[in-house]
């Protein structure tokens, strides 16, 4: 029989930090220094839209004035990011050729901010950036096991486990046999700074650049109720007759004097992924996503033909669909289920002369079997991964809403959602399984295509005259 299993995925680096409101008070030495030499450079000014104000989150951008919806608030020469061209340029550029793009670019943060004794254009910049942030990458092993039994923690452990071994390898292959360019101890925990910051404040979508940092730029936060990612930043020439290019970043929304400048940082991203990356959760029910991590079996007897179909029509040997709550499952969930459970005597489907069509038959019940088959393994696979918690959700509730330590917040919240939408998907299939017997199956609707079933259901049969 194919085997079905959960389990989580690890998403690819993407864009930059932190997350809600606004609370000026005064600024560390290190971001008037910061801002001073934007000021020198003639980025910013006492005019500028924005500048850096102390907020909830640490750090964000603040009004000086009004700003209008799509006003630019900032921009910033191409020659103050940081991207893997600034790797290139450096001192460190030819041994970090060949190198992953977020490597190179990691090894150049950790060089600047160790070389304490030596002069850095990027030192101000370096200096206000955090030790940490409440990635569940930072998080101390206590803290995670507030998240055991979630896809978060497997997928917070296979992300370190990967940095891990990247360290290691760029360590041996670079850092070591370079020590007149990293003159001090590289660590593991250095390594993990770069990561994070990397995966909260980099840019990651925008045009011509797969990963950069944009100083001032990477202050902006994030706000939950911005429902819109349109026209927040863009890269554009610096002038008619410029070939260089500019980070202008706008306001989607009207904005006070006083008040904090923030933007939707991705709409597509689950609570786990906005915990992984940055370190905060929403609290709308359509962030709570959980992965279900299906499998044709390579034991199975139809391995080739099943692979086959579920290649033809998009799908893979081990296909992952992300399940949210109070949304519909995802439409080629149930045919791929189908199609991983087919057997018996229902295998006459797999069969050359039905492969054209096979996925459309799949797309609806193909036999009481079958559908029954699909209900009760996914249910088991539900109770299964719900059992794996420490608490219960009723649990979970009388915790949320507490003055609790913004780590124990994340906790508390990812493990409600991921149980919720477990609760979710198991009561889908419960209801499936309730109806078996009014679907129509495959050979109910073929009969009734051949006209050999009445308008109640039951088999025509001739006489012969």
């Amino acid at each position: 029989m194919s085997t079905f299993f959960i389990s989580s995925t690890f998403s690819t680096l993407k864009p930059k930090p932190k997350a809600f409101t606004v609370r000026c008070n005064s600024l560390p030495p290190t971001v008037h220094t910061f801002w001073k030499w934007f000021e020198d450079e003639k980025v910013v000014s006492s005019k500028s839209p924005a500048k850096p104000g102390t907020v909830k989150e640490g750090l964000g951008l603040v009004a000086q004035r009004d700003i209008a919806r799509n006003e630019v608030v900032l921009e910033v020469p191409k020659r103050f990011w940081i991207n893997p061209d600034t790797v290139s340029g450096s001192d460190i550029g030819r041994v970090c050729n060949g190198l992953k793009p977020w490597i190179s670019v990691a090894l150049f943060l950790i060089r600047e901010k160790l070389r304490e004794d030596e002069y850095s254009t990027w030192r101000s910049y370096i200096n206000i950036l955090p030790d940490s942030t409440d990635s569940t990458i930072f998080w101390s092993e206590e803290e995670l096991s507030e998240i055991e039994g979630t896809q978060l923690l497997s997928t917070t452990l296979s992300v370190k486990e990967y940095v891990k071994n990247e360290f290691a390898q760029v360590q041996e292959q670079v850092i070591l046999p370079n020590k007149q360019l990293f003159p001090f101890s590289v660590k593991l925990d250095d390594f993990i700074w770069a990561f994070g910051i990397l995966r909260s404040r980099a840019f990651s979508r925008l045009r011509g650049q797969n990963l950069v940092l944009i100083p001032l730029a990477d202050l902006i936060n994030h706000s939950p109720s911005i429902t819109t990612e349109d026209y927040a930043y863009e890269i554009k020439g610096a002038g008619l007759f410029s070939r260089d290019q500019i980070f202008s970043l706008r306001s989607p929304i009207p904005v006070k004097a006083g008040e904090q400048v923030l933007i939707q940082y991705d709409l597509n991203k689950s609570n786990a992924e906005l915990a992984l990356d940055y370190g905060f959760i929403e609290s709308t029910p359509d962030r709570n996503t959980y992965t279900l991590t299906l499998q044709i079996s390579s034991s199975d007897p139809f391995f080739d033909d099943k692979l086959d179909i579920a290649e033809s029509n998009g799908t893979k040997e081990v296909q992952y669909f992300d399940i949210t709550l109070g949304r519909p499952l995802p439409p080629k969930m149930l045919p791929y289920l189908r199609l991983v459970a087919l057997g018996g005597t229902d295998a006459f489907l797999l069969e050359s002369i039905f492969r054209n069509a096979v996925w459309d038959h799949l797309e609806l019940p193909v036999s009481r079997d079958n559908e029954q088959v699909i209900c009760q393994v996914v249910r088991s696979a539900c109770q299964a991964a719900l059992s794996g918690y420490r608490t219960t959700i009723e649990e979970d509730e009388k915790l949320e809403g507490g003055d609790m330590d913004p780590r124990l917040a994340i906790a508390v919240g990812i493990r409600t959602g991921e149980k919720k939408v477990l609760q979710h998907i198991d009561e889908i299939f419960k209801e499936r399984e309730m109806e078996l017997d009014e679907y129509e199956y495959y050979q109910e609707r073929r009969l009734r295509d051949l006209g050999l079933v009445g308008e109640q259901g039951d088999i025509i049969f001739w006489e012969p005259k």
